[in-house]
């Protein structure tokens, strides 16, 4: 445990993050890069969970579409699931214990969501990954990494993105955008940078949850940020 910063450690992926240069569905080959830094981040020593998104599979006012809010927001918590068990497949795959946990019941492929259950898991070495959000519609899995983060005192969470940061704009569309190696939460929430949603952002406010953003393009990233190595921004 020497070489970690962190004892307990929450890890965010967007659905996106899995799937690779195609955007939509899973790559095999980026999901198994993802979970050879988990495993290994977990050989360290530190307890692991993960908050997945649904984005690679279902968005549903993507485009200027119309669906209703809440059939929407369930239809993107069944497209968790499915990121959740791709996840538990490759890491178990790898040699690793998991246990999939989803806020909405589907006792046949995981377990229902437990507070304590799911501290044990992680006492015990085994590597946590919950589903479908916080399990109510109009709250996005941001939200729910920082609630489960909260729940289950992690240390941080580990917020891997597309961009390798927070930034004062969007890096891709602004060219003269200022990269922040250290932010805090109530800078975030009054320049609306956009880093988790408002909600999530005040949720890790209020609980004193530090969040380290970096890119997940280099999957190496997840095992440098737990070394304690200074890579992205960190929120406090």
């Amino acid at each position: 445990m020497s070489e970690v910063k962190y004892k307990r450690v929450l890890l965010k992926l967007s659905g996106e993050a899995l799937a690779g240069e195609n955007g939509t569905g899973i790559d095999i080959k980026t999901l198994g890069g993802i979970c050879d830094k988990v495993k290994e981040v977990a050989e360290l020593g530190v307890q692991v969970s993960i908050v997945v998104g649904g984005g690679n599979f279902w968005r549903g006012r993507r485009n200027g579409e119309q669906m209703e809010k809440t059939t929407a927001d369930y239809m993107g918590m069944l497209a968790t699931t499915m990121n959740a068990l791709a996840l538990q497949d490759a890491l178990e795959a790898r040699g690793m214990y998991t246990r999939v946990q989803t806020a909405i019941e589907m006792r046949e492929i995981a377990e229902p969501y437990i507070k304590r259950k799911a501290a044990k898991h992680l006492e015990r070495g085994r590597i946590v990954i919950f589903a479908c959000g916080t399990g109510n519609p109009y709250f996005t899995t941001d939200t729910a990494a920082a609630l489960r983060a909260a729940e289950t005192e992690a240390d941080v969470i580990l917020l891997g993105k597309n961009i390798d940061g927070v930034y004062s704009a969007d890096p891709r569309l602004d060219p003269t955008a200022i990269k922040y190696d250290e932010i805090s939460y109530a800078e975030v929430l009054n320049k609306d940078l956009k880093v988790m949603d408002s909600t999530a952002t005040a949720l890790c406010k209020d609980n004193n949850i530090p969040l380290q953003v970096f890119g997940i393009a280099d999957p190496e990233n997840i095992v440098r940020v737990v070394k304690g190595e200074k890579i992205g921004t960190i929120v406090k």
